[in-house]
């Protein structure tokens, strides 16, 4: 699966909302995203598909509920990978250089959460997505995300990336 960065958040205190950032981010190996709150467990990196808060939120019919990136605690909000067909063990190939495994899929909401008070519901039980960062380096909004089954999570970084594009490049539907 292929597809990209739309919004990179982060929260400088645990409990507060993440925001938006508009510059590079570092992700260092065993940690997470530098300047993050919730960096440095099984959890350092959180992901979820904008496709996937759009149909929700069609889902539980409140147009009026103005969601942004972030809202949903998410580090990398992504454009075009369906989560749900990801697994536990998966790799996740940033641009050029970072690599994470998934870790978890899905995280019960904590007490305070505010979306679940105001419309009844979350996304985040079924379509978060939390990764440990295997190989770390620098990555923006716009770059290029591909997720890799975890049977070739033994080879290396370039062969991921070779098997990955080849895989993708049979898939496309022109």
């Amino acid at each position: 699966m292929t597809g990209k960065i739309i919004s990179i958040n982060i929260s400088e205190k645990k409990g507060t909302v993440k925001k938006p950032v508009r510059t590079n981010v570092l992700i260092k190996e065993n940690f997470g995203i530098v300047g993050d709150a919730h960096s440095g467990s099984d959890r350092q990196v959180s992901f979820i598909g904008w496709d996937a808060v759009k149909k929700w939120q069609l889902k539980i019919k409140n147009e009026k509920l103005k969601i942004n990136y972030g809202d949903f605690a998410e580090n990398i909000t992504t454009d075009g990978i369906d989560w749900n067909k990801s697994k536990v063990g998966d790799n996740i190939i940033i641009g050029e250089t970072v690599k994470l495994e998934i870790t978890q899929i899905g995280k019960e909401c904590h007490f305070g959460c505010a979306i679940r008070k105001a419309v009844g519901d979350c996304i985040m039980p079924k379509q978060g997505i939390f990764a440990k960062v295997l190989v770390g380096g620098k990555i923006k909004t716009g770059d290029i995300i591909e997720v890799c089954k975890q049977a070739i999570s033994f080879l290396s970084k370039s062969s991921i990336m070779k098997i990955c594009r080849r895989k993708n490049s049979k898939n496309k539907v022109e």
